[in-house]
């Protein structure tokens, strides 16, 4: 069965990642049980009772905990080196959740500007409605940084590398002026994973992922999820967990678990491949810029090699020519498909502008170097040869 969780922390990644926090039922199944069910049953009411009081850890209701759901939560944290996990229906859930749960009216949200669309929605636009004061900064900039954190702030949330256009921020710095200010630090660390970073080394309070992207790797179902101390999540997060629902499905749990198990060799691939397409498009006339944390060209390199111990598998360029060349260079693709989602074993591209930035005005959006002719590309697992070849045809249209 189980061995008892310290001595999980001293198992090495590829073996957290198999077999981490695995429970068996009485039938001793090898693969992890699907525990497909809303409620659960007592003995008694006494027990109903003392399960509901907290005097009894036990499982009472599949929207507040359910033990699919949890075998992920737990190897997932034991991967990350955190405390604590819970699990949401999606990125986008976990991300305001573990907003929300902390920031009330008058509190103050220091942001870095470069942001996936909905997550600048939620900072810039829905927190506003209910009386935070968010302020924006270019992540880049620590001088932005450390003027906006000379004002006390709640909460500071930050993407590293940031999507679309991989800003690559220093943690370290940012968690050390946050905390001077008495903030807690939120990353969203679905490009980097936890195989490439854990910004808790670095000082983070919490991480967010989008288990969507390449926990499960392969396009097929939502998940999302928080991690950080066992007092953040035990008193901020799961109140407001348990009582607003977000909660994720026994059976997309399980789906997770499965991608947990290949990630390390599936992420070891991307970046192998990553490279190698990015290291083809910087040589491309027809682009005027090309992104990617494993370039040297990359405005923040070192920065990248010191905090992730490979550069993922996204790469940023602009088309020459605007949006009119941008889509006939996506229309001519044969083997990429044009899709919004990314960290999926087939490779996704997609024209930000359009897309998952389009509800920023062209001011924004140019803040954050999403241009018209801006592209982003999430490198799957193919043969890295025929991408180059596909991109090549498709640049020379």
């Amino acid at each position: 069965m189980k061995s008892d969780d310290q001595t999980q922390r001293g198992w090495a990644l590829e073996t957290q990642l198999v077999r981490g926090a695995t429970e068996r039922s009485q039938f001793s199944e090898t693969s992890e049980a699907i525990f497909m069910n809303s409620g659960y049953v007592y003995g008694s009411a006494e027990e109903a009772e003392n399960s509901f009081n907290g005097t009894l850890e036990r499982f009472v209701y599949s929207r507040f905990r359910n033990p699919t759901v949890a075998m992920f939560e737990k190897r997932l944290a034991l991967i990350e080196g955190a405390e604590d996990c819970r699990a949401t229906a999606s990125g986008m859930a976990a991300v305001f959740a573990a907003l929300a749960c902390q920031l009330n009216a008058g509190d103050r949200l220091v942001a870095s500007r470069a942001l996936f669309g909905s997550c600048y929605y939620i900072c810039a636009e829905l927190l506003p409605r209910f009386g935070v004061k968010t302020e924006l900064v270019d992540g880049r900039d620590l001088a932005a940084w450390k003027k906006a954190l000379a004002t006390p702030a709640k909460a500071v949330f930050l993407e590293s590398p940031s999507n679309p256009g991989l800003e690559v921020i220093d943690i370290a710095a940012v968690s050390k002026l946050a905390h001077a200010a008495g903030a807690t630090v939120v990353v969203d660390n679905v490009f980097a994973t936890p195989i490439l970073q854990q910004p808790m080394k670095f000082g983070a309070d919490v991480v967010v992922y989008s288990a969507t992207k390449h926990i499960d790797g392969q396009g097929r179902c939502l998940g999302g999820a928080v991690l950080g101390s066992k007092q953040f999540i035990d008193e901020k997060f799961t109140p407001f967990h348990r009582h607003t629902g977000p909660s994720l499905s026994p059976f997309n749990a399980w789906v997770l678990l499965k991608g947990l198990e290949t990630l390390e060799m599936r992420i070891a691939r991307h970046c192998a491949n990553a490279l190698e397409v990015a290291t083809f498009l910087a040589q491309q006339k027809q682009l005027s810029k090309v992104l990617y944390p494993g370039l040297d060209s990359h405005p923040q390199y070192e920065l990248a090699q010191s905090q992730m111990s490979a550069p993922g598998n996204v790469v940023a360029f602009e088309v020459e020519g605007g949006k009119s060349a941008a889509f006939r260079f996506l229309n001519a693709l044969k083997i990429i498909d044009i899709s919004n989602n990314l960290g999926d074993a087939k490779s996704l591209i997609c024209h930000p502008a359009t897309t998952t930035h389009q509800r920023l005005q062209p001011a924004e959006r140019e803040l954050v170097g999403i241009t018209d002719g801006f592209v982003r590309l999430s490198v799957g697992l193919e043969n890295p040869q025929d991408l180059i070849t596909d991109l090549r045809q498709a640049l020379a249209a």
